[in-house]
């Protein structure tokens, strides 16, 4: 089959295309024919050596198809079922094989596009939402790059949910993307962000930001924390946060960060039921409009991440075998 390969740690250049043998399905695996491939940051950890991994192997961890075989022990799927997956490895390729627990049905109405982009992406959404914090209807809070693959979908759930949302983007462009998905006020990033939201706030500050940008936000993040705040630390697009003095939380508001990974979330096949069937409902009925911004051949990964890490991508991005 056709694949990606990292063939060793840096930059997007280490991506490869080329052919690898066929992934044989293990007797509690299905083996699914890719046709949507999703890109995310967390690949591009992977790629860099921010998170072990030992190249050469093939990346990503997202993406929707059809089942075309099943391992022994499989009952609970069949060829030619719909799926999905946000935590398979070896993504980046025609043939993948998924855990059956792991796999999840696709809705009638999602498109495999979204299926398999936006999953990740909706799932940290929502254990974001019911999981790392707790915000509540009549709420405000910050999200950081709201017009992002997760700032989008974050705040169309939250919206559902009676919650305010601040938003902070780069550009016109972004600007609109965010209003769009339902973003009461839409802020550029500068170092008198914090005092902006203030100023929206009634000078309380958020009790929540959502920030998956990392080192060119966090400060801004505690500073626009309303007193027992907690920031959720999700994401390091921009850079990973420097070593940081735990007793800075306690005059700045009794403060609380978190670090939180998808992963811990969606560990119990229940609970992954649970979140997927919850996401996925509210897109197959139009109440989440989730946007693919890019497709890209599966050769072109490359490009993808050139773009997914220099923030000129919006919404969810798609490799197409």
């Amino acid at each position: 089959m056709r694949a990606i390969q990292v063939v060793r740690h840096g930059g997007p250049e280490v991506l490869e295309f080329g052919t690898v043998d066929d992934p044989i399905p293990a007797p509690d695996e299905v083996l699914v024919k890719t046709t949507a491939i999703g890109v995310n940051f967390i690949d591009t950890y992977f790629r860099r050596g921010m998170y072990p991994s030992t190249p050469p192997y093939v990346p990503g961890i997202e993406g929707a198809g059809e089942v075309v075989a099943v391992g022994g022990d499989v009952t609970s799927h069949a060829v030619g079922d719909r799926v999905c997956w946000v935590d398979s490895q070896a993504s980046y390729a025609e043939l993948v094989a998924v855990k059956a627990t792991r796999a999840v049905p696709v809705p009638d109405g999602v498109p495999d596009d979204v299926a398999g982009s936006a999953m990740l992406r909706g799932l940290t959404a929502h254990y974001l939402l019911d999981g790392s914090a707790h915000p509540k209807e009549g709420d405000t809070v910050l999200i950081h790059a709201g017009a992002g693959g997760v700032g989008l979908i974050l705040t169309r759930l939250a919206k559902l949910r009676g919650i305010r949302v601040i938003t902070t983007v780069s550009n016109d462009e972004k600007e609109a993307l965010s209003t769009d998905a339902g973003a009461d006020h839409v802020l550029r990033y500068g170092d008198d962000l914090a005092e902006r939201v203030r100023e929206l706030t009634d000078g309380r500050g958020v009790p929540v930001v959502y920030d998956g940008v990392g080192a060119d936000t966090f400060e801004q993040s505690l500073a626009a924390s309303a007193v027992r705040g907690i920031v959720v630390l999700f994401g390091a697009s921009s850079g990973p946060v420097p070593p940081f003095d735990l007793q800075r939380l306690n005059p700045a508001g009794s403060l609380s960060v978190t670090r939180p990974t998808l992963a811990h979330f969606v560990a119990d096949p229940a609970e992954l039921r649970w979140r997927a069937g919850e996401y996925l409902g509210v897109v197959a009925d139009g109440q989440v409009d989730v946007r693919v911004g890019q497709h890209y051949p599966l050769s072109d990964a490359a490009q993808a991440h050139t773009d997914l890490e220099s923030r000129a991508t919006t919404g969810a991005t798609v490799l197409v075998p």
